[in-house]
């Protein structure tokens, strides 16, 4: 049963628990230093914890979607939100290196349960504007990401890294919120999926599997760009442009915010222009933006980055309504894919980017970076959308 009307209030309080899951997500790299120098682990222990954050929180989404199209679970969401946040809160109380690891992982886990029933129960309240409000959904987890870095660098300055151990009220908050709300709020899947319950599972046409094949590719291409960038700005801004250390990191934090603003409003224009003609859109137009960025020097660094932030990610809630429309039996599948596996290969294109870099330095490795959108524009452009109604 999809609701034909958008109900903001089941989205926006979806994008709170998205918000509260992926804060634990993007903090986590910030608090590496401050773990290392603690529990005096070397950089290859330091990079381990990112990959099994990585492996956990991403990677495995699709299996999530697998049991959550198979068997509504609603429980994944709270359950995700307190997982995230309780293990996270206690990484800084760790004695040892392996169990920073298990919390690190439990973590992960968290986060990877959370997101596909997520996606999947958003896809109920968004309506006929599905881009407007995923794309509401989705700001959550931008915002998360963004808030994330500041929230941990303050409270491990101030109270140590015990001060982790905050990031489990919001998470206990939002958890409560969301245990007094789950009837309402995951009635229409269950209502879906007792509307389907005993009906022949329709075959999936091969146009829609190219095209999700298709997406996953070019989705795997912007993850690249906000990775690559997330990864580089500082290195090249530091040892490059021999700027201040502390300016580089509110550079970062200009791309992840516009990313977020990019995310809003991407949604209602998708909605407009057509999803495809949108994704080709901001392909497009993030290969001049990061060229730009590369050329400039001086204050318009801020600009060009912020715009290519804004622009790259506009398309990241367009990306998950492509996927469910393709594949309207498998949501939680269809967003795992997009979600967690296509952008979880972001750490994989970092690796590549890295080796790039120590060969010819970073600003080659942005310069690679810089093609990629057209790669992205190139392979969106055979995408058969939109998909055969199965």
């Amino acid at each position: 049963m999809e609701i034909q009307k958008m109900e903001k209030k089941a989205l926006s309080l979806l994008s709170l628990g998205h918000m509260v899951t992926d804060i634990n997500q993007g903090a986590l790299p910030v608090l590496l230093p401050f773990i290392k120098e603690a529990l005096h682990i070397s950089y290859a222990k330091a990079g381990l914890i990112l990959l099994l954050a990585n492996l956990t929180s991403s990677i495995i989404q699709p299996a999530f979607g697998h049991l959550s199209d198979r068997h509504p679970q609603g429980w994944f969401l709270p359950g995700g939100i307190l997982l995230a946040s309780i293990a996270f809160s206690l990484t800084g109380f760790a004695w040892n290196y392996e169990v920073l690891l298990l919390l690190v992982i439990l973590s992960g886990i968290g986060v990877a349960t959370f997101h596909p029933e997520g996606y999947r129960t958003a896809h109920f309240f968004t309506g006929q504007r599905k881009a407007t409000g995923m794309a509401i959904f989705s700001v959550g987890g931008n915002l998360g990401f963004s808030l994330g870095p500041i929230m941990v660098t303050y409270l491990v300055t101030y109270y140590g890294l015990k001060g982790t151990g905050f990031f489990s009220i919001p998470g206990v908050v939002t958890f409560s919120l969301f245990l007094f709300s789950l009837k309402w709020l995951t009635y229409p899947v269950k209502s879906s999926a007792a509307g389907q319950h005993g009906g022949i599972k329709p075959h999936v046409p091969s146009r829609n599997r190219l095209g999700l094949l298709l997406l996953i590719l070019a989705v795997t291409m912007r993850s690249w760009i906000q990775a690559g960038l997330m990864t580089f700005i500082p290195f090249y801004y530091i040892n490059y442009l021999k700027g201040e250390a502390i300016y580089a990191g509110k550079l970062v934090f200009i791309f992840l915010a516009a990313g977020a603003v990019g995310t809003l409003l991407g949604g209602p224009l998708a909605d407009r222009w057509g999803h495809k003609n949108f994704l080709l859109i901001s392909m497009a137009v993030t290969f001049p933006l990061i060229v730009g960025f590369l050329k400039v020097s001086g204050w318009p660094i801020a600009i060009f980055l912020g715009l290519a932030g804004f622009v790259s990610v506009s398309s990241f809630s367009v990306t998950v309504v492509m996927a469910q429309e393709m594949f309207p039996q498998n949501l939680g599948v269809a967003s795992g894919l997009m979600v967690g596996f296509a952008i979880g290969t972001g750490g994989i294109g970092v690796t590549l980017l890295g080796y790039l870099a120590d060969l010819w330095g970073v600003p080659f490795a942005l310069k690679t970076i810089a093609l990629m959108p057209v790669i992205g524009f190139l392979i969106a452009l055979f995408i058969p959308y939109p998909p055969k109604r199965v």
